[in-house]
């Protein structure tokens, strides 16, 4: 819980007893290499956060995985659109390694931000930092070349490559493995 209540208290200071309360919604798991959290077709009922591990979001299209979103130690994942509009989720979440997962029910949440302005502020402080990250991975797609988006995720993850496999990550950025592979190569 220690590195749960310390990336909450970066985000947003809470109060000791609003601390207090927010964490006691937070239930600690540890799911082995390759466990599902979340399948494509199941309404996402929880806010994740990986304490120690390695989580990744994917989609199928066509015959293909396609990844969206890699989440490794102290971050905050989840599948946004079934979260909250409580529908199926296009999404699957899975487990990369062993990790320590804290996940949070939407229920419970909801019914903490009606009693507390200073959580229900937090939470939106963790929705505009998610936006923020979901655009600027969209527009690193968009405007970077294969070689500033494989950059950006090194300065951001220098030990990911030690942990995510490589079909992954060129997936996460929007490149083909043997593109990876010349990027990699060149540098």
């Amino acid at each position: 819980m220690e590195e749960l209540s310390a990336r909450i208290a970066l985000m947003y200071p809470l109060s000791e007893p609003a601390m207090a309360q927010f964490l006691s919604i937070w239930k600690s798991t540890t799911y082995e290499k390759g466990a599902h959290l979340l399948k494509a077709g199941q309404v996402s009922n929880y806010m994740y956060f990986v304490g120690k591990g390695a989580v990744r979001i994917y989609y199928q299209k066509e015959e293909k995985e396609i990844t969206e979103w890699l989440a490794l130690d102290y971050n905050f994942f989840f599948s946004i659109q079934s979260f909250f509009q409580r529908v199926p989720s296009r999404l699957a979440i899975h487990t990369l390694e062993t990790s320590e997962v804290f996940m949070m029910h939407h229920d419970d949440l909801m019914q903490l931000c009606e009693q507390s302005h200073e959580i229900e502020k937090l939470f939106r402080k963790m929705i505009t930092t998610s936006l923020i990250l979901s655009q600027i991975r969209m527009e690193s797609i968009q405007f970077e070349n294969a070689h500033q988006r494989y950059q950006r995720l090194l300065n951001g993850s220098p030990d990911i490559l030690k942990r995510v496999p490589l079909s992954y990550i060129a997936s996460f950025l929007g490149i083909t493995q043997e593109t990876l592979s010349r990027v990699r190569n060149a540098r």
